[in-house]
């Protein structure tokens, strides 16, 4: 028996477990493979916020959620010893156009008004080239470039490793790797595992990404849409000489992210129909070139690692949060797709507050549980 139990190594589940932690609930997390197995072992970690215009309660969340991530992992990285590879490094946004620079100009003043958290002013300038030498290449920058100040970039793994490390040092928290979650009676509060175990809880977390969907479809009327569906991703990492405080790069779908140790990102396609979610393709040398296109100095830099993998797109594509609203036992933590690592934290807080009986004003109404289900129900 178990206070709590999540389904889901990701970090959506290892944020729920430090939030759990923190609540004091006993807690279970189970993964079926490994800790980041899925889409968060990816290699890309943007943490990118929306545009700063037409400003309302999502944008307003995710603002929040950026400013705040980063003294949350302050905290643990101070506590455990470890990096997560955090830095709030900008974000650079080539204008090879002369429309973009007029609607970026907007856009600055947009910033001016809503990227402010107490006395912390974000930014967004609008510039007639980057200071930067060949980061990106001119071309690129035939209308200008906008400078955002509220951009960052983290390490995945690294920040994975900086949960699990806290996690397994709590007397609160168990994780448990390798184990498969069968079958769900959110109604009894029972978890049935592939090893023969059954686990009882009082309140349990989906946060198994792509995999939460299929479990509660499960749950579903016949006749109900699916509840979300998987997109495949696929980037690499180069190994480049650049320096690691260099801005992100974002143009057109396009990232370019520099890490430490001389390691650059490069990402992200997102496909909905594909053969093999583990492959790499084409497509992704197709972004590699048009990424040596942009950024030239890299055009020498050698492929340290391909990457692909499937991100979870709920059906009402926001990230699905909170209680099942058939079942009080059961959460949800899943679905969001390009955007986990920047909002992880606040998603949880916002569940595990749910839980035990607080209720999260802020969270937007479009990222609810109930919200996703109504959008499933056929009519």
């Amino acid at each position: 028996m178990t206070d709590l139990l999540i389904v889901g190594g990701g970090i959506m589940g290892l944020w729920a477990a430090v939030k759990a932690e923190r609540a004091g609930l006993k807690t279970i997390l189970i993964e079926k493979d490994r800790i980041g197995a899925g889409a968060s072992g990816g290699v890309l970690g943007a943490l990118m916020p929306y545009m700063p215009d037409r400003w309302d309660d999502k944008k307003q969340f995710q603002f929040d959620a950026l400013v705040s991530l980063e003294t949350e992992i302050a905290g643990l990285e101070a506590q455990t010893g470890l990096s997560a590879g955090y830095r709030r490094s900008g974000r650079l946004i080539p204008l090879p156009k002369p429309h973009l620079r007029t609607i970026a100009l907007r856009h600055e003043q947009d910033a001016l008004a809503n990227w402010r958290a107490g006395d912390r002013q974000f930014f967004w300038h609008v510039r007639d080239n980057s200071t930067l030498v060949g980061w990106p290449q001119g071309k690129a920058m035939a209308s200008g470039v906008v400078l955002d100040t509220l951009a960052g970039r983290v390490n995945p793994r690294g920040m994975l490793a900086v949960l699990a490390t806290h996690l397994h040092g709590s007397s609160l928290v168990r994780i448990d790797e390798g184990r498969e979650l069968l079958d769900l009676d959110p109604v009894a509060g029972r978890a049935f595992l592939a090893d023969g175990e059954m686990l009882s809880f009082g309140a349990c977390i989906l946060a198994a990404g792509v995999q939460s969907f299929a479990q509660l479809d499960t749950l579903e009327t016949a006749d109900a849409f699916p509840t979300g569906v998987a997109v495949k991703g696929q980037a690499a990492v180069l190994k480049a000489d650049i320096d690691p405080s260099f801005p992100v790069i974002f143009l057109d779908g396009l990232y370019v992210i520099p890490h430490d140790n001389g390691l650059v990102a490069i990402g992200s396609t997102s496909e909905n129909s594909f053969s093999d979610p583990r492959s790499t393709d084409e497509q992704l040398e197709s972004l590699l070139d048009r990424a040596r296109g942009v950024v030239p100095l890299l055009r020498d830099a050698p492929v340290v690692e391909r990457w692909a993998g499937l991100r979870p797109k709920a059906i009402g594509r926001d990230p699905m949060v909170g209680r099942h609203p058939d079942f009080e036992k059961l959460h949800v933590l899943t679905g969001g797709f390009k955007i986990s690592f920047g909002l992880a934290h606040r998603l949880a807080e916002s569940v595990i507050g749910e839980i035990i009986g607080r209720t999260d004003t802020a969270l937007p109404e479009s990222f609810r549980c109930r919200q996703h289900f109504s959008l499933s129900k056929k009519s």
